[in-house]
């Protein structure tokens, strides 16, 4: 995959000026480190070596500028360190957002595909390593370039010959940090997958913490879990080999580098060409050249997690919303609710079935039609293609006569109200659930819409009334309770467009009666299609249309399909036991 550099780089530009700053300061403390062993070699060499009257108060001096330089590093240390990882904060903050944000946007069919858990992973775990890299990896690598760069200089103008021949083992170094670095790649990518894995386990596990407890399932959720544990600590394990192998190699070499300084810096002493204060000042400058090769490990394990991470971060970035809005999408002002199939055809993927097969229907506004069939009939894609969840494979939907693809999504949305049978409300409160249909709604439109839903008595019945919490997706309530907020939510909504997808198969006798009372309050004066399971549900419907795996078998009224004798009155038979 070729490596986005801009856009990799384009998230320093908010904070650059602050940046610049951060680096200069880097590269001031970086050079004032430099300085220390050319003080020690001027009192070592110089001073000790001359008129001892007078050495003891140049050694004071020295040991002031020693002091000053001290004090200058730790500030400049200080700023570097804490700005520095908070512009790292700010970024991950602000790429984190953005990818929230994308995600938003994505379509149906790559939620179908993705776990949550891998995706939650993406946005946690990769970006909180990438923001390592963004703050770490500038800094470092200007500290230890300065370092590496000033070392060298300055030990070559000791001794030229000693340096070169440190300077001979950098090579091995280098191809030794080629090779392991290939490998930790590797294993850092697979680390992600496997973390992403554990949390989807956990996720699922949690999500399900009601049916695992019913079904007394606890161990096998355990063994679960413990599988992809595993599987996480295999992949760390050989992170971890490769890591070894890698450092004590480099300590290997180092060593060697260290035994290479002494021996031939003794011979050169020996020979007189090297004095005692010129090998003391060169062992401290080697320890600063081979800092950073010492460092290669850390930074070059640092710039493969922040990579990584950021390719992760890009492919969710680079994929485009299967439904987009089209240059000119038109804004609905007001609808009327008439909608339209043009012989539609559907299917998921290119390789699958198809669900629908050249539809043609139409339906009038302020129409009360319901949907029945057997199960995989396409009921609920049906109703999906409406709202532009999916796109149609062929044909059209039109929504009074414009088709959908033509119109802006947030236009058409906000014009089809939906009220599903798996109801999801968020954790929060009462009120923060039910403004979900509007969030500018005031209070007491919120109670209003809880009042034509039947919800307001139970509401008002609770510890806090409509500011009582419910916890995550509504586990506090009934089914019957969770249905009528969500139906208060659309209420609140008020589409002229209304799609009721099962909406009382999952309720008992007493919640269905005063379910279906709200749901007929909410279909008034609006375009209504209900997905029907139970047929005694529907038949006050104006229109019911059967769908088969064949397409429409037959539409009419409820006596009318009966006296036919056809799929609907098998199916109401089959129902009603006779």
């Amino acid at each position: 995959m070729h490596f986005p550099v801009k856009k990799f780089f384009s998230y320093y530009k908010p904070y650059l000026l602050l940046f610049i700053l951060i680096l200069s300061c880097a590269f001031l403390v970086s050079a004032l480190t430099l300085v220390f062993p050319l003080l020690v070699r001027y009192i070592t060499k110089d001073v000790l070596e001359g008129n001892l009257s007078v050495a003891l108060k140049e050694v004071y001096k020295i040991g002031g500028l020693m002091l000053v330089l001290v004090a200058i590093q730790n500030i400049g240390n200080y700023f570097v360190d804490y700005k520095g990882h908070e512009i790292g904060a700010r970024m991950e903050s602000d790429m984190r957002s953005e990818l929230f944000a994308h995600m938003q946007k994505l379509s149906f069919s790559f939620f179908d595909k993705e776990k949550t858990g891998q995706l939650m992973s993406r946005i946690t775990n990769d970006l909180l390593l990438l923001s390592e890299l963004y703050h770490h990896g500038p800094e470092d690598y200007m500290k230890y370039f300065v370092r590496f760069t000033g070392a060298f200089v300055i030990l070559f103008s000791i001794n030229a010959p000693l340096t070169i021949a440190v300077f001979c083992f950098l090579p091995v170094l280098a191809v030794f940090s080629f090779y392991f670095n290939k490998m930790l790649n590797k294993a850092l990518r697979r680390n992600k997958e496997r973390i992403g894995d554990v949390n989807v386990q956990v996720e699922d596990s949690l999500s399900g913490i009601r049916v695992v407890k019913s079904f007394a399932n606890e161990q096998l959720e355990i063994e679960k879990f413990n599988r992809e544990n595993n599987r996480f600590l295999d992949s760390r394990k050989k992170t971890y080999k490769a890591e070894a192998l890698f450092y004590n190699s480099f300590e290997s070499i180092i060593q060697m580098i260290t035994i290479t300084v002494v021996v031939f810096g003794s011979a050169n002493i020996v020979n007189q060409t090297l004095d005692l204060a010129d090998l003391l000042t060169f062992l401290l400058y080697i320890g600063f050249m081979l800092e950073p090769v010492q460092r290669l490990t850390h930074m070059s394990m640092q710039l493969q997690e922040g990579l990584t991470g950021f390719q992760r971060f890009m492919e969710i970035m680079n994929l485009k919303p299967a439904i987009e809005n089209k240059p000119d999408a038109l804004t609905l002002s007001k609808v009327q609710g008439e909608i339209e199939f043009k012989q539609v055809s559907f299917r998921y993927e290119d390789h699958l079935v198809h669900v629908l097969s050249d539809l043609s229907f139409r339906i009038q506004p302020g129409e009360y039609v319901a949907l029945v069939g057997p199960s995989g009939a396409g009921k609920t894609t049906l109703c999906s293609l409406i709202p532009r969840f999916y796109d149609v494979t062929a044909g059209g939907v039109l929504l009074d006569g414009i088709d959908v693809r033509h119109i802006e999504l947030h236009s058409l949305r906000q014009s089809i109200g939906i009220v599903q049978q798996d109801v999801y409300l968020f954790a929060g409160t009462v009120m923060d659930n039910i403004r979900y249909g509007n969030p500018k709604a005031t209070e007491e439109e919120v109670m209003t819409a809880a009042k034509h839903a039947n919800a307001h008595h139970f509401i008002a019945s609770l510890p806090n009334g409509y500011n009582s919490e419910i916890g995550q997706r509504g586990v506090k309530l009934s089914g019957g309770q969770k249905q009528r907020l969500s139906i208060a939510r659309v209420f609140l909504k008020n589409p002229p467009v209304l799609i009721l997808d099962e909406a009382t198969s999952a309720l008992d006798n007493e919640s269905e009666s005063m379910i279906k009372e709200s749901l007929e309050s909410l279909a008034k004066g609006r375009t209504t299609i209900v997905i029907a399971h139970r047929l005694s549900t529907i038949r006050n419907a104006g229109r019911i249309i059967v769908l088969t795996e064949d397409g429409i078998a037959e539409q009419g009224t409820h006596d009318g399909l009966l006296a036919e004798d056809g799929v609907y009155a098998r199916l109401y038979a089959k129902q009603v036991g006779g």
